[in-house]
């Protein structure tokens, strides 16, 4: 739920915009929306001004902003947040107005935009645009570009949108630590035509990635490899929210990557092509079909997909670990090891022990062993068919025939048509497969009647 507040006096008001321009100061400075919420908020669609379709912030939000002038006023505030990253773990991160990642940004090309940040951080602090082409002292470079924000000051940053497409902002300021505690969101930027480059839905996330030791809400800052949270807008599965499109929609998904190292996206049942990057739009004829793109490190890539096929689609990085959470790196391999002797001896002393891993992890998936307070399990997660057995960088695209054209409400598990399920069926392990007698014809292939595997004598659905 959205509120609003004054975050400063009036004497500070002015103070803080005279900083950077005194030509704002009579204007004063916008209160600061904020949310806590964890789900995905509506689409913000424009009141006034050129029309577009709103993006749709996967368990996040659009700031709003008011008209002053012929100039688009926003307002971020720097500060120390809780973020839920699934039911039972919250974490304790920097973000913008409540929430980390901050709020996605949202104009049109063309706009004049003024942006308000008011640092309520221990220490100073900066915002950077990533990819948007600004005037150099707007860049955010603390040091090079602009002073940096000390605690309780506010600075303003003014500039034209001269280009449309889809970019992140950040600190560059003690950026390791901040960058690291969640300092960060997206910036998407409509073209000026309504008609160009048009989807029915859009989507935007920003990945970052944290090592938060098990019975702990904080990150190590300091890491650099050894990640154990893997997050889409700072959630991890089953906290990610599902993307609800209708049957037949295109759609566009647009991915920041701020974590410290790439991510093959990958989504089931369609093909897609990367159309934009934080360069640009790429033209049409350099695109070319895929099922999974690589989101390289501080970069974007927006893919558009039509949804010709109705299902529940899992969406996912493609890199095994990276859908799991609070993942040990230092686990050892035990299948195939017996390990009912040794379970036998160490349950004399801890009666509660049970080894793991001797037959692979899956078991995880379905059992509910103690845990440590404010600590997810590694996999986790239930569909209509048992334990969904992920973590971390998972959700599904739920594909959905008759969907209400702004309806981003969870439609639920799909009901699949009768006989379209993977089913279990029964058969004679004795049954060979017959293969007809006498050597394959030489130089040729073997005709396709060469092998002929027998029905199962009996199925079951």
């Amino acid at each position: 739920m959205l509120s609003r507040r004054n975050l400063l006096g009036a004497t500070a008001v002015l103070v803080g915009a005279n900083a950077i321009s005194g030509r704002v100061q009579a204007a004063g400075i916008p209160e600061a929306p904020t949310t806590s919420a964890n789900s995905t908020q509506p689409p913000l669609f424009p009141a006034s001004g050129p029309d577009y379709q709103p993006v749709a912030t996967l368990n996040g939000w659009t700031l709003p902003w008011r008209m002053n002038g012929d100039w688009k006023e926003f307002h971020l505030v720097a500060e120390p947040v809780i973020r839920e990253f699934a039911p039972g773990m919250n974490v304790h991160l920097w973000g913008y107005n409540g929430q980390s990642p901050g709020p996605t940004i949202e104009a049109v090309e063309g706009d004049k935009v003024r942006i308000f940040v008011t640092n309520k951080l221990p220490e100073h602090t900066t915002v950077h645009w990533h990819g948007m082409h600004v005037p150099n002292g707007m860049d955010g470079v603390g040091g090079v570009t602009q002073p940096h924000i000390d605690p309780g000051k506010t600075f303003v940053y003014e500039f034209e949108l001269k280009r449309s497409g889809s970019f992140m902002y950040h600190p560059h300021s003690d950026e390791m630590v901040q960058m690291a505690m969640g300092m960060m969101g997206m910036f998407v930027v409509h073209p000026r035509d309504p008609k160009l480059y048009r989807v029915d839905r859009d989507f935007v996330f920003v990945m970052s990635s944290y090592l938060v030791d098990p019975g702990t809400s904080l990150p190590k800052v300091a890491e650099m490899t050894d990640f154990n949270m893997w997050t889409w807008n700072a959630r991890v599965f089953p906290g990610i929210d599902s993307l609800p499109v209708r049957l037949g929609d295109r759609v566009r998904v647009r991915i920041g990557n701020l974590t410290m190292t790439n991510h093959p996206i990958h989504l089931h049942g369609h093909s897609f092509a990367v159309t934009c990057t934080d360069g640009g739009w790429v033209p049409e004829s350099a695109r070319w079909p895929e099922a999974t793109t690589d989101v390289p490190v501080g970069a974007i890539r927006a893919f558009e997909v039509i949804a010709d096929a109705p299902g529940d689609w899992a969406f996912h990085c493609h890199k095994s670990h990276h859908t799991m959470n609070a993942m040990g790196h230092n686990t050892h391999n035990f299948i195939g090891a017996d390990l009912k002797n040794f379970a036998k001896a160490v349950q004399r002393v801890v009666p509660d022990f049970h080894p793991m891993g001797s037959e692979g992890m899956a078991a995880m998936g379905a059992m509910e062993h103690p845990m440590p307070d404010n600590t997810l399990p590694m996999m986790t997660g239930f569909g209509q068919f048992g334990p969904i057995e992920m973590g971390g960088m998972f959700t599904l695209m739920k594909v959905r025939e008759g969907l209400g054209a702004n309806d981003y409400g969870d439609p639920g598990p799909y009901r699949h048509p009768e006989g379209t399920v993977a089913r279990e069926v029964e058969a004679s392990a004795q049954e060979p497969v017959h293969r007809s007698e006498g050597p394959a014809p030489r130089g040729r292939l073997a005709t396709a009647g060469a092998a002929v595997a027998r029905t199962p004598s009996k199925a079951r659905r």
